[in-house]
């Protein structure tokens, strides 16, 4: 309950809510008892647009939370990028996955007050600009963990183990002989007491950790600060450099940022042991591509296994996606079912304390 005044500024600051006098029944404590107080009603719509929800949300798992959070809500499954100012006109909420939003959009989006990047990541909105315009920014932490670390393992699995080639060789009638030069040409790896490094232990950091302990690896890790309550066993913190030096396998989990665009270049992965396998699950741009083909072709790098790249869709000629030593996804780790219904959930948290001015998970 607050003065007329103060209720109308707020509303009009959020545009989302509405006031209304206080009434008889209503709590007013003896220093309001002759004073015109007026409550904030929290049932107000808010319109909200989602820009690529295409697989955020499918069929299976749908918008609900968030139109019930938001009360108004549009969803496109693509929005090409000369249209996203059209497409969120007077919206006040936007949600958004791989759309880039510049200050100049924000801009001309005059009513915008939220924006919901579906994700871990937020590289594509300019938030700095969005802090100095009174947008709000959201993103949505943790929600993929296991699934991205378990994609994390299922790359280096592969490219150890080579299950599809085994898979497709007996498909295509090729185990027929007890004697079978192709069949042994095919390589394979023992992971028990490799060491693998993380670059980036945060929460999915820490997963794939846990995870390659378990498996009889020795994982060494990377962060800025470092965290000794995480350390085991078989698992140590280092520096960048020493990590790239005694690893196996080197996975990055780091977010991309100006510090860690290129973070690993030709003069990184000459640190690296030679034949070492390089996992890619955080964001392409965190390696500079051209020098991952050349170490590839070079021999410098036994594999490369990603579940993303700097360009995205790879289109038909990705030279990094096409090499016969790598394994690429189409950035699907976050695309599991359970994983979807989490990032919806918390999406539409994030909404609903926004509107009621207890936002979480602001990254500006």
């Amino acid at each position: 309950m607050v003065p007329r005044d103060s209720a109308v500024r707020y509303a009009q600051k959020r545009c989302i809510l509405s006031v209304r006098p206080a009434a008889r029944g209503d709590l007013l404590s003896p220093v309001c008892a002759n004073t015109a107080f007026y409550f904030v009603e929290w049932s107000v719509l808010m319109k909200a647009v989602v820009l690529d929800g295409f697989f955020a949300a499918r069929a299976d798992v749908g918008w609900g939370p968030v139109e019930r959070a938001a009360g108004s809500l549009t969803v496109y499954e693509h929005t090409p990028q000369e249209e996203v100012a059209q497409r969120i006109g007077d919206a006040q909420a936007v949600f958004l996955t791989r759309i880039v939003l510049t200050r100049s959009l924000m801009e001309e989006c005059r009513s915008l007050k939220f924006v919901c990047a579906l994700g871990t990541g937020y590289n594509t909105v300019d938030v700095e600009a969005a802090r100095e315009l009174g947008i709000t920014v959201c993103n949505v932490p943790a929600y993929s963990t296991n699934a991205v670390a378990q994609t994390a393992i299922a790359l280096l699995l592969e490219i150890a183990g080579s299950v599809c080639r085994f898979s497709s060789y007996v498909k295509a009638g090729g185990w027929v002989h007890p004697v079978d030069e192709a069949l042994a040409a095919i390589p394979q790896m023992e992971l028990y007491g490799k060491t693998m490094g993380i670059v980036g232990m945060g929460d999915i950091g820490y997963a794939v950790a846990k995870i390659a302990a378990a498996m009889g690896m020795n994982v060494l890790a990377y962060r800025r600060t470092p965290q000794p309550e995480m350390e085991a066993e078989r698992i140590r913190f280092t520096d960048l450099d020493d990590l790239l030096a005694r690893s196996d396998i080197v996975s990055l989990h780091c977010p991309l940022t100006a510090q860690t665009r290129g973070l690993i270049n030709a003069s990184r992965i000459a640190l690296m042991k030679k034949g070492a396998i390089l996992i890619n699950t955080a964001r392409g741009p965190i390696v500079d591509e051209t020098a991952v083909i050349a170490a590839l072709d070079s021999g410098r790098l036994f594999a490369y296994g990603a579940d993303v790249l700097t360009r995205e869709p790879a289109g038909e000629d990705n030279a990094l996606a096409l090499h016969p030593r790598s394994v690429v996804l189409p950035h699907v780790a976050w695309t599991p079912r359970e994983t979807r219904e989490r990032l919806v959930q918390i999406a539409a948290k994030n909404l609903e304390l926004f509107i009621k001015g207890t936002p979480q998970n602001v990254v500006n």
